[in-house]
């Protein structure tokens, strides 16, 4: 006998170095409370369909020592016996989704639970929702197989109230109208104007406006300049005119009829894109802006040309993922399942959100919609926001003017520092709040930051972090 067959025969028959020995098809991952193994469960490539309300998470993606999305989700799935997995769109820190997707390996069938899905549920916080899932295709990526997501932005219609009178940008467009109000103090909503302190008076009158069908029209024209293929390198930050990953499709812009819920009116505003670049909802941003102070459409077509211009953020507070699309994934099982037997093991269905649309749309109305609504009746974040743009007095702004056309002070200038730049309010990217908390006030305290918000992110991100962050 060798030394080698006599190191084998000490080991255990048909053993090599590094290997564990045969366990006759069982799995540690599952064993009963005294340490007893039970039969190895297959995993099969499954895609998750989720939706939850991001407040008190710090984003989607696992990450080490936050409480994520992902995070809790996992461990959900290893409570409930079913657990790399991919996602198809990145949320930022306390933003909603809908619908989401996570692609993984699998345990669907575990003896003694009739219900996964409902299994899984119950491990779950409520403001976290597992619709379902789907046996996918082991070529499936969450985010490579995803043709296009859904967005929705909601926000107070009292946002498209005309700058107030005696404030800086109602004196800056009453100068470019060359002293016409029109738009501006001419609006019914400012005919009786209280005193500067009368806020919280104020903030009630706003919340009982109703806006007019022409201005929702209006609304509408504006957005459907976003409709199409365009080079949107002025909604985002870190991608500059000439990159070409800077060009995006955006296939439908839909606004809703107004609702009221309680005392306030609120809209709505579907985005259909292809995908989307960090910070995108400076594009809501634009729309607002230029509905309000009734600058032209075309100022939208001026914004994709190579001139750079600051566009604020509109409060995070207001966006939602709706979901993610699959259609060429859908359309490709699709036409291969037709031609196998029902009860073929590779037949696959296509992943569809629209299969849950009851579920989805009650967790929106009582998860997301609802607490959007909680925080701005308490805090005023909304009107916080838009007294911060009413306020600015510098040249950053001028293209909403009547002309629809950016003028030379408006432009920024390469690495060059502006006199009186816009400073962005960290606020506004949160999504959660103390209780009892006048946003006004916090923004108020808040100490004014060193560097714009816009410079301190373009010096700060690569392109390999821009690629991660979009989604």
């Amino acid at each position: 006998m060798t030394r080698r067959e006599a190191r084998e025969a000490y080991r255990g028959k048909d053993t090599r170095r590094g290997t564990r020995p045969e366990q006759n098809d069982t799995d540690r991952e599952h064993g009963d409370k005294d340490g007893a193994a039970t039969a190895r469960l297959p995993k099969r490539q499954c895609a998750l369909m989720l939706g939850f309300c991001g407040s008190g998470y710090s984003g989607m993606q696992l990450y080490p020592h936050s409480r994520t999305i992902e995070g809790v989700l996992f461990d959900a799935l290893v409570k409930a016996g079913a657990v790399n997995f991919s996602r198809a769109a990145r949320t930022d820190a306390g933003v909603h989704a809908a619908g989401n997707l996570v692609a993984m390996k699998l345990i669907t069938t575990v003896p003694g639970v009739d219900d996964m899905v409902a299994k899984i549920n119950e491990e779950l916080p409520p403001e976290i929702r597992l619709w379902g899932f789907e046996r996918v295709l082991k070529s499936f990526n969450a985010r490579n197989s995803c043709d296009s997501r859904k967005y929705t932005y909601y926000f107070p219609s009292y946002l498209l109230i005309p700058p107030k009178p005696g404030s800086a940008q109602h004196t800056i467009l009453s100068q470019e109208q060359e002293g016409s109000t029109e738009g501006t103090s001419a609006h019914p909503f400012w005919h009786n104007i209280l005193p500067e302190s009368a806020k919280d008076e104020y903030l009630a009158r706003k919340r009982d406006f109703r806006v007019s069908s022409d201005v929702v029209e209006l609304l509408r024209a504006i957005a459907k300049k976003y409709e199409g293929t365009h080079n949107f390198h002025n909604f985002t930050v870190g991608r500059e005119y000439n990159d070409r990953s800077s060009a995006r499709l955006m296939r439908k812009i839909e606004i809703a009829e107004p609702v009221v819920h309680g005392t306030t009116e609120w809209i709505a505003v579907m985005f259909h894109g292809q995908s989307f670049m960090l910070h995108q909802r400076k594009m809501m941003t634009a729309l607002v802006l230029c509905c309000r102070t009734n600058t032209p459409p075309q100022v939208i077509d001026e914004l994709y040309g190579p001139r750079r211009v600051f566009v604020p953020k509109m409060p995070a507070l207001g966006l939602l993922l709706e979901y993610p699309i699959f259609d060429s994934y859908n359309k490709k099982v699709t036409e291969a399942s037709e031609k196998l037997h029902i009860s073929d093991p590779d037949r696959r269905k296509p992943v569809d959100f629209e299969a849950y649309r009851d579920k989805i749309d009650a967790f929106k109305q009582q998860h997301i919609y609802s607490r959007m609504r909680a925080i701005e009746d308490l805090g005023g974040v909304f009107d916080a926001w838009i007294r911060s743009i009413d306020t600015y007095s510098g040249d950053d702004l001028l293209y909403l003017n009547p002309r629809g056309v950016i003028p030379d002070a408006a432009v920024l200038k390469p690495k060059g520092k502006r006199s009186n730049p816009f400073r962005e309010k960290r606020r506004f990217d949160a999504t959660t709040f103390p209780a009892d908390t006048d946003v006004t006030k916090l923004m108020a305290e808040e100490k004014e930051d060193d560097v714009d918000l816009e410079e301190e992110a373009d010096e700060k991100l690569n392109q390999k972090d821009l690629l991660e962050m979009e989604g």
